[in-house]
């Protein structure tokens, strides 16, 4: 039997579609989750239970696995554990492709630069996604949207966000394609867009009329604090303040890697309508 490749985080927004992809191309996978129970994965993947950041957990769902895709989780400022994590990987396999982001290459990288670096060393061959706005971050809006007015700060920020569907489709490509080894991908969507045209997509999609209201920064503060965190809302707000008036840039790598058009925000609205609509 040909060997499964791992999805750790394949309950995600990325992983989904990465193991439905690789389905697709005919590969068996295996997917890691916290609760097989609520996986609700596709029949034909083998679902085994584990915690990504656990050595341990790591260790027994990659044996006999040929290639893992590994999501690391965005939070864990220090990526404690991480080395530990990728080192278990790199016991059983050859190939990693790593969720990563373009914040990697920014100062010291913070978690990303930790967990690239403790993939460079520990795994043969390695290939980096380095994503930059994520399209799904949308999804805090979700109860908004359908209200008509999203009121949070820095609406005039341009961004060149990407859709999970094409974060994945890379990572496929990436995971059985050995073109890819050992590169470093920067995946954006083809176009920068604000922040304020991003809610009025939102309401098209649901037929309604949605609009921005930008917020006070230290409102704004406020609740991301409370969210995720005093340090890391600092980070956020600090960030955008100094780069808001910057677009973020547009990379082809998505295109070049797919032989297609990254796909549009106005694309993953219509994929994600349902989950801004009221009850969505």
């Amino acid at each position: 039997m040909t060997q499964p490749i791992l999805v750790t985080g394949a309950t995600g927004n990325t992983g989904r579609h990465v193991v439905s992809g690789l389905l697709a191309e005919g590969v068996p996978v295996r997917a890691l989750t916290r609760d097989p129970t609520r996986a609700g994965l596709p029949e034909g993947v083998e679902v085994v239970a584990g915690d990504t950041t656990s050595p341990e957990d790591v260790s027994a769902a990659a044996e006999g696995a040929r290639a893992a895709y590994l999501v690391w989780p965005g939070t864990d400022a220090a990526a404690e554990g991480a080395a530990e994590v990728v080192a278990a990987l790199g016991g059983h396999v050859d190939r990693v492709v790593h969720l990563s982001s373009t914040g990697a290459t920014e100062g010291d990288g913070g978690v990303w630069g930790s967990v690239e670096r403790a993939v460079r060393k520990s795994i043969r061959e390695w290939t980096f996604i380095r994503g930059g706005g994520f399209a799904a971050n949308a999804l805090a809006w979700s109860d908004q949207v359908h209200r008509g007015v999203v009121r949070a700060p820095f609406g005039s920020i341009r961004r060149s966000v990407v859709h999970e569907r094409d974060l994945a489709a890379v990572a496929v490509r990436a995971l059985i394609d050995d073109a890819h080894v050992g590169r470093a991908y920067v995946a954006t969507g083809p176009e920068v867009i604000s922040q304020a045209e991003q809610v009025r997509v939102l309401g098209e999609a649901i037929g309604v009329h949605a609009r921005w209201e930008e917020q006070p920064l230290d409102e704004a503060r406020a609740e991301l604090a409370e969210a995720v965190g005093e340090d890391f809302a600092d980070q956020i707000i600090g960030h955008w303040s100094e780069n808001g008036d910057v677009p973020e840039p547009v990379s082809e790598d998505v295109s070049r890697v797919l032989g297609r058009p990254a796909l549009t925000f106005r694309d993953w609205a219509r994929d994600h309508a349902a989950d801004f609509a009221p009850g969505g």
